[in-house]
């Protein structure tokens, strides 16, 4: 493994292959060192006037079971309907956040801007790291790595031991994994969802800052809003970095905080936390031919509503659907099926779907087309 430069392998398999896991799951922080997310004075959230008053539908406990749910909410004007929790987990257990934390990263961009210690979208990578200052990677800006344009030399194939993914989960030294990339094809013209953007993104966002990514997101969202728990971002060593494309160690309500703070476009109980032309930045499309990604956020027009919401690599998700005030947070060991015909996994219509049908808002036969084929 030393010889042929794979010894984060050793790792891997005394944290994930020895247990019988594939890839990371859900309660590995707890195999990682992390670094912890201070949270300050908690605000609960209110329960509505509804509270559990209503059962899940049949279809949902279905898919539930099937893709092994352990949180379930539904937030209406920004009180908790519903909520349901499995395995053993309930409102204060954490699990990992995976590329949901790819949304708080790009948020934490766009805080950085607003406080002038980046000049803006359009700054350039080069200007942090001298490494990308030639060629190709001259011309790569932070809203390419925040949007998924940045033509990095990069996959995704989190379920090989031998992918670029896999070394930057399991490597410690994670900042030499990332300033050993190329860039490959010219950034700013296309889509490409790559995670190793997102965690140059967090390093450009640590340098400009002067703070770590857990200290400057603990002091600008974790505190200000209120979460009712200290959180973990699992870290490369303990002196290192955060594992930022993934790896925040939280909740279902916490996580759902983030909903609301984008639901009200930035403003948090009355105060002003991130600017709202960045929060409809983020979750407006940059390209016309990617219309399902904004700047950190997923996007998808269905039922005839505009949705954007944080997505994880098991199946996590926090769907925010501002025409109806709802927010829907879904965290579980397995994800749904996802096909080269739609980028959106058919389990987030089943989330959707469910939850409209519980709540009175869809007719039971509404919705069936794209839900029912849960594999």
């Amino acid at each position: 493994m030393y010889i042929f430069d794979v010894d984060y392998l050793l790792r891997a398999v005394r944290t994930i292959y020895f247990r019988g896991e594939t890839t990371a799951f859900l309660d590995d922080y707890k195999e990682f060192p992390n670094r912890t997310i201070a949270n300050g004075t908690p605000q609960p959230w209110p329960l509505h006037e509804d509270y559990n008053t209503v059962a899940p539908t049949q279809r949902l406990e279905e898919v539930h079971k099937e893709l092994e749910t352990v949180a379930y909410l539904i937030i209406k004007n920004d009180s908790i309907w519903y909520e349901a929790y499995y395995d053993g987990y309930g409102k204060d257990s954490k699990s990992n956040s995976f590329s949901m934390a790819k949304s708080v990263v790009s948020a934490a961009l766009f805080k950085a801007i607003e406080e002038g210690k980046i000049k803006s979208l359009n700054q350039k990578v080069g200007d942090f790291y001298p490494e990308f200052s030639e060629g190709l990677a001259a011309k790569m800006t932070v809203g390419d790595l925040s949007s998924m344009a940045s033509g990095l030399s990069w996959d995704e194939k989190y379920y090989s031991p031998f992918s670029i993914v896999t070394r930057a989960y399991f490597d410690d030294n994670l900042e030499k994994v990332i300033l050993g990339l190329d860039v490959v094809e010219e950034p700013g013209k296309e889509f490409k969802y790559l995670s190793g953007a997102t965690e140059l993104l967090a390093m450009v966002i640590t340098k400009a800052t002067g703070q770590t990514l857990s200290s400057y997101v603990s002091e600008n969202f974790w505190k200000p809003m209120g979460m009712a728990n200290e959180a973990l971002w699992q870290v490369d060593n303990m002196d290192g970095i955060e594992k930022a494309y993934c790896c925040i160690g939280s909740n279902a309500r916490d996580f759902s905080r983030f909903g609301k703070l984008f639901l009200h476009e930035g403003n948090w109980n009355g105060k002003q936390i991130l600017d709202s032309t960045a929060v409809n930045k983020m979750v407006s499309p940059r390209f016309d031919d990617s219309p399902f990604y904004g700047y950190g956020w997923w996007i998808n027009n269905y039922l005839g509503k505009k949705m954007y919401y944080m997505r994880g690599h098991l199946g996590q998700f926090v769907i925010v659907i501002p025409q109806d005030d709802i927010i829907i947070t879904r965290l579980g060991h397995l994800k749904g099926l996802q096909t080269s015909d739609d980028i959106h996994s058919n389990d987030f219509y089943v989330y959707v779907d469910e939850a409209y049908k519980m709540m009175g808002m869809m007719k039971p036969e509404e919705g069936e087309g794209n839900s029912k084929q849960m594999k």
